[in-house]
C-alpha cells in the first residue's frame, strides 16, 4: 500500500504479468536446455566424426542466439518491468530478501551472454577444445542462472524457515526449491529437443560450402529422431519430479490443484493431458517415425510445449493465493502482520496513494479507491477476472456479506481490511457495479441514492 496502483484496463496485471512471463520462461528454459543440447551434440559429432550432426549444430546455434539474445533478454527485462508496476510491494520484498542472490544471478547472466556470443563467433576461430570449453562454460552459467532464480521463485510458495529467520539462505534453501529445480531442468531438457525438432525439420537439400551443406534426408530424419529423444527424456522425468514438488508445497495450496478452486483444477489437469499428448506425439511420430518429422508436426509439438508451459506456471502462480509470499504478504500487497492495524487505522488512511481530499466529501469516490487499493491487483471490472459479470444480480447486502468473509468463503482470496464503513461504502459500489457499466466512474450523486452519508471525515482525514 505504499505504492500507486497501476491500471491495466481489460487484461488487470496479473494477465499481463502472465503473458510476458510464460513467454520468457518458454524461452529462458530453451537458454539451459538448449546450451547443453549445443555443446553434447558438438561433443557427441567430434567423437563420432558425424559431419552432418555437426553441420546441424552450427545452423541450430544461429537459431539458439537469435532467440536467446534477442527476445530472451528483452522479455526478461519485460517482466521486471510488468511485475514492478503490477506488484511494487512483492518486488521490493524480494529485492530486499534476496539482493545478494540477485547480485549473483547477474553475473551469471552476464556470463552466460558473453559466452554464447563467443561460441557463434568462435566457429571458425577458435579450436575444437576451446569452442566445446566456451560452450560448457555457456551452460554452467546458464543453469547457475537458473538455480538461483529457482530458488527465489519456490520461496514465494514455500517460504519455510524464513518467516521465523528471515536471513537469504533461510529462504532460498526452502521445501520446494531441490524438487522445483529437477522440475525445471527436465523442462529445459525437453524444451531443447522441442526446439531442436523444429530445426531439424526445415532441413533440406541445397547448395552451400561443404561443412555448412544442409544433410540428405535420410541425416534430416537421423537428426530428428536424435532431438526426438532430447524431448522424451525430460517429459519422462517431469510426472516423478513434478509428484516431488507436489508433494512439498502447502498442504492448502495442494488442494486448490483437486476442487480446492475449479479452475485450478482444470488447469492443473490440462498440464498433465498436453504433457501426455506431446509424449505420445512425439513418440509415435518423430521418434518411431522420422519421415513424419516435418516442420507442420514440429510446429504443432512447438504449440503445446508452450501451452503447457502457460498452464503449469498458471497454476504455479494460481496455488499461492490468497497470498503472493505465502503466510507473508497478501496478492494485494498487503502484509499478513500488518492486517489488524489497517483494520484498525482504515485503509484509506493507511494507503500513501489516495487524494484524501477529492474523496472526503464522496462516499463513492472513497469506495472506488478502496477498489483500486485491495482488489485491483487482481480484479478488472469487465476484462479477466471480472467482478462485474460474477457479481450480476447481487444485490448490495449479499455483497456485503461477501466482503465480510471472503477468505471464508473464497479461501484463494484474502481477507478484506478496513473499517467497517469503508467495507459498507465498497458493498454499495459494488452493488452499483454489478447493475451495469453506468456505475465505473463514481457519479457525484451516488451518494443520495443509497441514503448513506459520505464516509466519516476520520476515515478518510486526520
Amino acid at each position: 500500500m505504499n505504492f500507486p496502483v497501476w491500471d491495466v484496463p481489460l487484461l488487470g496485471g496479473g494477465m499481463l504479468i502472465a503473458i510476458v512471463a510464460i513467454l520468457h520462461v518458454f524461452v529462458a528454459h530453451f537458454a539451459v536446455g538448449g546450451g547443453l543440447f549445443l555443446v553434447w551434440s558438438e561433443a557427441r559429432a567430434y567423437r563420432r566424426r558425424d559431419a552432418d550432426l555437426l553441420a546441424y549444430v552450427r545452423r541450430h546455434s544461429t537459431f539458439f542466439v537469435l532467440l536467446v539474445l534477442v527476445f530472451g533478454a528483452v522479455s526478461g527485462v519485460g517482466v521486471w518491468w510488468t511485475i514492478a508496476l503490477v506488484s511494487p510491494w512483492a518486488t521490493s520484498s524480494l529485492i530486499h530478501s534476496f539482493v545478494w542472490a540477485w547480485a549473483i544471478e547477474w553475473v551469471f547472466f552476464f556470463v552466460e551472454i558473453a559466452a554464447a556470443f563467443v561460441y557463434y563467433y568462435g566457429w571458425d576461430r577458435l579450436d575444437r577444445r576451446t569452442h566445446l570449453a566456451v560452450g560448457w562454460i555457456y551452460f554452467g552459467a546458464a543453469w547457475l542462472s537458473l538455480f538461483v532464480i529457482n530458488g527465489i521463485l519456490t520461496f514465494m510458495l514455500t517460504p519455510g524457515r524464513w518467516l521465523m529467520t528471515p536471513t537469504l539462505s533461510a529462504g532460498f534453501f526452502n521445501p520446494t526449491m531441490v524438487p522445483s529445480l529437477v522440475v525445471r531442468t527436465a523442462s529445459a531438457v525437453a524444451l531443447a529437443g522441442l526446439y531442436g525438432l523444429v530445426t531439424a525439420a526445415r532441413l533440406g537439400g541445397g547448395d552451400g560450402p561443404k561443412d555448412t551443406r544442409p544433410p540428405a534426408e535420410e541425416s534430416r530424419q537421423r537428426l530428428a529422431r536424435y532431438a526426438a529423444g532430447w524431448l522424451l527424456a525430460g517429459v519422462v522425468i517431469l510426472p516423478v519430479a513434478g509428484a516431488w514438488y507436489v508433494s512439498r508445497i502447502p498442504a492448502a495450496a495442494r488442494l486448490l490443484t483437486v476442487g480446492g478452486a475449479p479452475a485450478v483444477t482444470i488447469f492443473a489437469a490440462l498440464s498433465m493431458a498436453l504433457s501426455v499428448l506431446i509424449f505420445l506425439i512425439a513418440y509415435f511420430g518423430p521418434y518411431r517415425q522420422p519421415r513424419f518429422a516435418n516442420l507442420l508436426v514440429a510446429s504443432i509439438l512447438l504449440v503445446l510445449g508452450l501451452g503447457v508451459t502457460g498452464v503449469t506456471e498458471w497454476v504455479r502462480e494460481a496455488v499461492r493465493k490468497p497470498y503472493v509470499i505465502y503466510g507473508y504478504m497478501y496478492s494485494n500487497g498487503i502484509r499478513q502482520a500488518d492486517r489488524a492495524r489497517i483494520t484498525d487505522l482504515g485503509v484509506l488512511q493507511a494507503a500513501k496513494w489516495v487524494d484524501r481530499q477529492a474523496i472526503a466529501g464522496s462516499r463513492m469516490k472513497a469506495a472506488a479507491e478502496i477498489f483500486r487499493a485491495e482488489c485491483r491487483s487482481c480484479h478488472t471490472l469487465d476484462g479477466y477476472n471480472a467482478l462485474r459479470p460474477l457479481m450480476h444480480g447481487w444485490s448490495e447486502q449479499f455483497i456485503d456479506y461477501q466482503l465480510q468473509r471472503l477468505n471464508e468463503l473464497k479461501g484463494y482470496m484474502p481477507p478484506l481490511v478496513g473499517s467497517e464503513d469503508e467495507r459498507r461504502a465498497l458493498a454499495i459500489w459494488l452493488a452499483g457495479v454489478a447493475r451495469g457499466p453506468a456505475f465505473s466512474a463514481p457519479p457525484t450523486q451516488r451518494e443520495s441514492d443509497s441514503g448513506q452519508a459520505a464516509l466519516p471525515e476520520r476515515e478518510v482525514l486526520r
